[in-house]
């Protein structure tokens, strides 16, 4: 009995190293990680994807209107606010890039278009021309919000938070469900349309065109990649300083979601409403 007491012992203690260095090698693998996976790339990466996720609303958002409005006409005057200001942000990226303006169409039945010549910038030039909007469109709507709070009596208690982390989104579509409640339901205000109505129609331009990525495609890697490698070196001043840009373009695409979900909300219903009319 003593023997294979022993042999129980003697195997336990075996099975309890082998453990323990497992534990280790896990261990110094984590915090390896953790030292290369910051919390600033977590943040970074977290931006990227809102960014997608705020284009792709964009495009489907486009598409449920082009559908459901089956008057040409209609669908025109829907999207025409946003097109126009969609142009304009590419107007002002020109002017940044001192990329010099061949023709412009701020509205048509093919909607809007703007020419250029090679911007004087090379390589990030057309990355800013090209997705101006998405930096653009937030200010015009934070500025829009900030109007119709401040002269037409509508309600924005709430601060629309960063996005940051996935608890952040909650945070933001309860943000966006009090204000649909207190404008639609606690004190109705018919500015609040007009106000749907705008907010609708720039979040349906809010994405870049196809051509538009195509043209900015190699920059947005290159920008992207370097903004990691840009982390990974951990200089104070210079990360300090890109994560301040970061942040603000973090809070505009924020602003650019919460009100792509407004504007679905209100889609929502219309393309009920279209499915059901013969």
């Amino acid at each position: 009995m003593s023997l294979l007491y022993g042999h129980i012992s003697l195997s336990a203690v075996h099975i309890h190293e082998r453990d323990m260095r497992l534990f280790y090698r896990c261990h110094r693998t984590y915090c390896i990680m953790e030292s290369v996976v910051s919390p600033a790339m977590v943040t970074f990466l977290f931006i990227i994807l809102t960014a997608l996720v705020v284009m792709g609303l964009s495009r489907l958002l486009d598409h449920i209107w082009a559908r459901v409005l089956r008057l040409p006409w209609l669908y025109f005057i829907v999207s025409a606010p946003g097109v126009i200001v969609h142009e304009c942000a590419h107007i002002i990226g020109c002017f940044v890039t001192g990329a010099k303006i061949k023709k412009v169409v701020l509205i048509s039945k093919e909607g809007g278009m703007v020419s250029y010549a090679p911007p004087v910038i090379p390589l990030v030039g057309n990355v800013i021309i090209s997705t101006a909007p998405l930096f653009f469109l937030p200010i015009v709507l934070a500025a829009l919000t900030w109007f119709f709070g401040t002269y037409a009596g509508c309600t924005f208690s709430s601060a629309i938070p960063a996005l940051d982390s996935f608890a952040s989104v909650y945070s933001l579509i309860i943000t966006v469900g009090e204000i649909l409640y207190q404008n639609l339901f606690v004190a109705f205000n018919g500015w609040f349309l007009v106000y749907l109505y705008l907010v609708t129609s720039l979040v349906l331009s809010f994405s870049p065109s196809t051509q538009d990525l195509k043209n900015a495609v190699v920059g947005i890697l290159t920008f992207v990649i370097a903004g990691f490698c840009l982390l990974v070196t951990g200089i104070p001043a210079v990360t300090g300083i890109f994560l301040t840009v970061i942040g603000l373009f973090g809070t505009g695409l924020a602003i650019g979601f919460a009100f792509e979900l407004v504007a679905l909300l209100v889609s929502l219903p219309v393309l009920v409403f279209y499915r059901k009319t013969p």
